[in-house]
């Protein structure tokens, strides 16, 4: 890691103090930050480790390495992994770790990643499309042996069908002119591929109604938001990692979320009341037969917001809710 990519590498830790409080760390704890990103969240955690251990996950390739060196001074006490959350059993198991005290993810993009226009993340610069978190070779069964790349914002603009495009605009970035908008990138794309951000947020200004671009958020923010997410796979792999969390929880163990948008909140709240429910059985049988019994009690009856201060000093936490768990 060079001294650049550590200076560049920025992302204010939103809901630091509330995180901390939530997750009730005990010194002996072995707790996982599955979205370790510049270790501002890990770093608070590892401070109160005595006998106890703190992982990070990361599929960002510059955060694991400007993670990692913002733990050394913890020495054993805090490791890094280059995975997805969404592999937490995995990385559980390969470091010989039965079970946890802890479980955090921040589900935000980083400041990094979005300030950084060679990602392809911002509409705000022009840059290859790219959106990748984690921008690997990533091997294909079927590809004998042959790397291949990940979906990238470039094979979902240029290689998607217009229904295809529509699906993902509307269904990931809630955005009304998904249907213009699709069939405008369909058309563009029939002369030249479509190569830049830059490109992308002319041809959606183009399809969205001159009256609707007045105002309000950048015209392009819910079609990025919606690449991006397809492109990492990032709404299909949030149930996943928080049941195999709750697997590995020690009773008393607690689960934290942050989320930044109302896709994400939801997914997160609803599976929190799913392992919070009991009885699924029609209220017409006498007794329970589905023998189903709560795996967590909700900490958080309403989300946890960002407070004055906070907002003051970071807006983008404007959006930011926290939800937490803990097991019975």
């Amino acid at each position: 890691m060079d001294g650049q990519s550590e200076v560049s590498f920025s992302h204010v830790s939103v809901l630091l103090r509330e995180c901390i409080e939530g997750l009730a760390i005990k010194p002996e704890g072995i707790y996982v930050d599955g979205t370790c990103g510049g270790a501002g969240h890990s770093s608070e955690i590892a401070k109160r480790l005595t006998t106890g251990r703190l992982i990070g996950i990361d599929q960002d390739e510059t955060a694991v390495g400007v993670a990692t060196e913002r733990l050394k001074p913890f020495g054993e006490r805090a490791c890094v992994v280059h995975s997805n959350f969404c592999h937490l059993d995995q990385v559980c198991a390969e470091l010989g770790i039965a079970h946890i005290d802890g479980f955090l993810a921040d589900l935000g993009v980083s400041s990094y990643q979005l300030d950084t226009p060679e990602r392809g993340f911002s509409y705000m610069a022009d840059a290859p499309l790219d959106m990748r978190m984690d921008s690997r070779p990533h091997q294909d069964e079927n590809s004998d042996g042959k790397d291949e790349n990940t979906l990238s914002a470039y094979d979902v603009v240029n290689t998607y069908s217009e229904a295809e495009l529509r699906r993902v605009l509307y269904e990931y970035g809630e955005e009304r002119f998904a249907p213009r908008i699709a069939a405008r990138i369909v058309k563009a794309r029939e002369a030249a591929p479509i190569q830049t951000t830059g490109e992308l947020v002319a041809l959606i200004k183009e399809a969205i109604p001159a009256a609707a671009r007045e105002g309000g958020h950048h015209p392009a923010k819910r079609s990025f938001q919606a690449i991006r997410i397809e492109v990492n796979r990032e709404l299909l792999v949030i149930r996943p990692a928080l049941e195999a969390a709750l697997r590995l929880l020690n009773p008393g163990g607690r689960i934290a979320v942050i989320t930044f948008h109302s896709l994400e909140d939801r997914i997160v709240k609803q599976t929190f009341a799913d392992m919070a429910s009991g009885c699924t059985c029609p209220k017409s049988l006498p007794v329970c037969v589905c023998g189903k019994k709560p795996s967590v009690k909700i900490i958080t009856r309403k989300p946890i917001l960002p407070g004055a201060d906070e907002l003051a000093v970071n807006p983008r936490s404007r959006s930011a809710k926290l939800r937490i768990v803990e097991k019975l």
